[in-house]
């Protein structure tokens, strides 16, 4: 959110007194704008003053980027090549591309003020760091290059009138004389702009009135020169002197219809200068360059007096204005110049202008303003990149500026990399490679705009509105496609190269605060998609693990959140917390500041949950909140996790200082971040809240199970999870190598009730769902299920077995059945072993274990008989979870009986299930 929307924003954070260790309330954003960094930062922003009006700060440099090389050595070889026609033909398309961006850049930039960088600044800020720093880097390049192209122009135009074959005929000519007058002609650019960018800007408007008096003496020459014959400059010789040897005159015929009807159709041919035959797609890529100045005015929006006023009317003028003077010229040079003369000599327009010098002096002014140009442009946007620090310490010198602000090493990097450039030699050479590094930015300017239209946004409103997403697509489509007609090579390996720089960006870049486009448009869809989650058609088929896993400490249950982490089978996860409070009695909702710390858990143990908390006056209620509100549509908790109620001691697992104490880095040193802070374990509670209630826990045994029963009456599963503190994901994956050496123990019987119990109820099929669930995940494909059935004497162990394994077989569950002999374990004989309360018997007969009460010795006996099968042991164990007493009364029997069933098993998920998961069906 930018400086100007202060009643829009506010900074939701945490101040820790350092000396007290209070917690201070979450500060406005008014009150961060009253602090002394924010009023040096707004006072920085706003020293310079902006000055430039639409003329001189849009118009103007506009057009002096577009007029240069093409409109005074290339147009003739654009009609001599293509013919009248398709020259018409290639301006309305490459217009028709630059429109369209044009249009987006009019809407970017008219919806909040734009900063140094130009076109790059707009496709960070909306696409963000990644896009902006990759495409960042192609602005950057595609202005080296293009300086690098109109020096080489002006080069030409040098040795066209000195050279050898020129009028005056001083200069030698050659590869490494024309190296030389390259390389001086840049250090005097590199001059000017290490003094600064403020010599071009005033020499900007005299530059402007001798290139419009060269172009107004161009048009009259048309009417006022007589026909006449030029000489045409020297061409490289015939292979072997066989075949025709090239002309070496051509007429200036004057306006003729027959010169007229001789340049109307196209007629490719060798390219005099460089050697090579032309087509459509070499000269479009030449012609283009006479397009790709329309960021010049977008890149001055900080030195303007109404930046979203001057943008569009300044831009869109120029653009109509070159259009309009690049096909007059194009129809006047095909009704007056031979074919000939528009293929074999590129300086023509001088040697038909009423005073030939004022040509060669627009020629040089022109380009030699938009090699400056381009070179200051090509060090500001590495200026830009640099203080970004999206590439790290590579750019950190590129940070560095004078006394006056220039970035004089930005500078120095820029001009050794037209310098390098340079050595290409031709023009012609390198004006496919301008051309397809622009249109890949022109391309990305229209991404940005289609983004920002299509996320809908509500503070994206630009006072510039003739803009739509078609027009956008329609402007990425016709890059698109330019880019790939020119050169395939050149455009795949740009793009190529493009999305190299932004998978760097994207893993070693810090977290920028400019916003995201793709967290909008992802939540766009979402919202769509899960509109269209219809919970009404479920089906069993596609059922998975939905879970709310409530968490008291984070620093004792990070063993618990990487295990459902696992089990959750790409279903919603999230991680709950109950804080106690009356909002009543608070000066503000306390838990707003602490969403930081459990998000940056989610990143640390890099786990896919969300996070959801709430403040209630007891846990119970808290519970009740999360199961009620958590998820959306049809992606709501099916399934409850809770920490098991015991007093095991504690581990604190969370040994990081970056999470436990640290202050998150951000790019502004003086924009502080609440600290990271979870509190200091006290009671060994895994799951649980903690506080100053009984044993030092905020809730006693008979909320606890009351919490369970809550669950079961919202239709939801529960699983309470025991000893999870012991449990290491990682020593545990790592520790089982070989495959089959890493087991998980299933026990789907109500060992509470085992005479009662049946292996395809709802709760039993439960287990075995999710304990196949987790084997499915990748760390645990190579983990072996054990499923044990229980028999008692006298009943067949062949034929239990045989219908369990058909079972598995129709369920596609590979699992390893064992048998045990129930009534040979001592304690657990056939009598004796609970007696029946007086009670309703359907009730009982619902919910055996309601009507059960079990001997210590008994639930010791079925503990030895778990442990005794554990060879060697398992990482886990799921055992099954019955349902609570109707007699609330009976709570903290019910729970003491599940602490002696799980006595030392080690990591166990006692697991209740209450809707259908599993089928047949296909």
């Amino acid at each position: 959110m930018s400086e100007r929307t202060p009643l829009l924003h506010y900074r939701l954070s945490t101040s820790v007194n350092e000396q007290s260790g209070e917690h201070q309330p979450c500060l406005p954003r008014e009150a961060v704008e009253q602090s002394p960094a924010f009023s040096r930062r707004k006072s920085a922003h706003h020293s310079r003053p902006k000055k430039l009006s639409t003329f001189f700060g849009v118009v103007i440099p506009t057009l002096l980027s577009m007029f240069s090389v093409v409109v005074f050595l290339r147009i003739g070889f654009v009609v001599g090549q293509c013919g009248l026609y398709q020259a018409i033909a290639m301006f309305l398309v490459a217009y028709f591309i630059i429109s369209m961006t044009v249009l987006s850049v009019c809407a970017i930039s008219t919806n909040g003020a734009l900063d140094a960088g130009g076109a790059y600044y707009m496709i960070s800020r909306a696409l963000g760091p990644e896009f902006g720093g990759s495409l960042g880097v192609m602005f950057f390049l595609a202005n080296v290059c293009s300086s690098a192209l109109y020096i080489l122009g002006l080069v030409e135009a040098i040795v066209a009138t000195f050279g050898p074959a020129g009028s005056l005929q001083v200069l030698p000519a050659g590869y490494w004389w024309s190296l030389l007058y390259a390389t001086g002609i840049l250090l005097l650019c590199l001059l000017v702009c290490l003094v600064g960018a403020e010599i071009y800007a005033k020499a900007s408007f005299i530059i402007f009135l001798v290139v419009m008096l060269v172009l107004a003496t161009i048009f009259i020459s048309f009417f006022a020169v007589r026909p006449r014959t030029i000489l045409l400059p020297a061409a490289p010789p015939i292979l072997n002197g066989t075949g025709p040897q090239p002309p070496t005159m051509a007429n200036f015929t004057g306006f003729k219809l027959n010169t007229l009807l001789g340049n109307l159709d196209a007629d490719y041919a060798v390219d005099y200068t460089t050697g090579t035959m032309m087509s459509f797609a070499t000269v479009f890529a030449v012609m283009f360059n006479g397009c790709t100045g329309i960021m010049a005015g977008s890149n001055m929006s900080g030195d303007l007096k109404n930046p979203s006023y001057s943008i569009p009317r300044g831009t869109i003028t120029a653009v109509i204005f070159t259009f309009i003077i690049y096909n007059l010229l194009s129809l006047m040079v095909a009704c007056s110049c031979d074919r000939i003369l528009l293929q074999r000599d590129y300086s023509f327009l001088r040697d038909i202008n009423v005073w030939n010098p004022l040509v060669t002096v627009g020629v040089y002014s022109s380009t030699m303003s938009a090699a400056m140009s381009n070179l200051i442009g090509a060090s500001r946007i590495l200026y830009a990149l640099a203080r970004d620090d999206l590439f790290g310490t590579v750019l950190s010198p590129a940070k560095k500026t004078s006394g006056n602000g220039n970035p004089w090493v930005s500078v120095l990097l820029s001009w050794f990399l037209v310098q390098l450039v340079l050595f290409t030699g031709k023009l012609n050479t390198i004006a496919s490679i301008v051309t397809i590094f622009f249109l890949l930015v022109y391309a990305a300017v229209d991404l940005a705009c289609l983004a920002l239209e299509w996320a809908s946004a509500p503070n994206f409103r630009p006072t510039f509105r003739y803009f739509t997403w078609h027009t956008c697509v329609l402007g990425i489509v016709g890059c698109a496609v330019m880019m790939f007609l020119i050169n395939s090579i050149y455009a795949s390996a740009s793009i190529a190269f493009m999305l190299l720089l932004l998978l760097l960006i994207h893993y070693l870049s810090p977290t920028s605060s400019w916003g995201y486009i793709s967290q909008a448009l992802i939540f766009h869809q979402v919202r769509k998609y899960l509109l269209m989650l219809d919970v009404r058609k479920d089906h069993v088929k596609f059922w998975r693990p939905q879970v709310l896993l409530m968490v008291s400490n984070p620093r004792s249950s990070v063993g618990l959140i990487t295990f459902i982490n696992d089990i959750k089978k790409s279903g919603l996860y999230v991680l709950g917390h109950v804080q106690l409070g009356d909002l009543d009695t608070l000066p503000s909702d306390p838990l707003q500041c602490r969403y930081d710390s459990w998000l940056s858990l989610v990143d640390h143990l890099n786990i896919k949950a969300f996070v959801n908390l709430t403040l209630a006056d007891s846990v119970r209620h808290g519970v009740q909140h999360l199961l009620f509100i958590s998820g959306l549509g049809g992606m709501r908790p099916n399934t409850l996790v809770l920490g098991f109620y015991d007093d095991c001691t504690p581990k604190d697992k969370l040994t990081d200082p970056a999470l436990a104490d640290a202050t998150v880095p951000t790019q502004d040193p003086e924009d502080e971040r609440p600290p990271y802070h979870f509190p200091a374990l006290r009671v060994s509670i895994d799951g649980k809240e903690e506080g100053n209630g009984e044993n030092g826990k905020v809730m006693g045994p008979q909320e606890y199970v009351a919490v369970i029963a809550d669950a079961m009456k919202m239709m939801k599963n529960v699983a309470l999870a025991r000893y999870f503190h012991q449990f290491d994901r990682a020593s545990t994956i790592s520790s089982s190598p070989g495959k089959g050496a890493l087991y998980v123990d299933v026990w789907p019987v109500n060992l509470l009730r085992p005479d009662s119990s049946s292996y395809v109820d709802t709760c039993s099929l439960f287990l075995l769902q999710l304990a196949c669930v987790l084997n499915m995940v990748r760390a645990w494909r190579h983990a072996r299920l054990r499923l044990f059935l229980c028999v008692e004497e006298g009943r067949s162990l062949r034929g239990s077995e045989g219908k369990l394994g058909q079972l598995l077989k129709e369920l596609r569950i590979k699992a390893n059945v064992y048998t045990v002999p129930w009534d040979q374990q001592e304690g657990l004989g056939k009598k004796g072993l609970f007696e029946e309360e007086e009670g309703d018997a359907d009730y009982v007969n619902s919910f055996p274990s309601n009507a059960t009460r079990l001997s210590d010795e008994y639930l010791s006996a079925v503990n030895r008989l778990i442990l005794e099968q554990a060879h060697p042991p398992p990482a886990v164990r799921f055992l099954y979870l019955p349902r609570p007493p109707a007699d609330t009364r009976r709570y903290t029997a019910y729970l003491r009986q599940l602490e002696l069933l799980t006595k030392d098993l080690g990591p166990t998920l006692l697991i209740h299930g209450v809707t259908p998961v599993l089928t047949t069906d296909l």
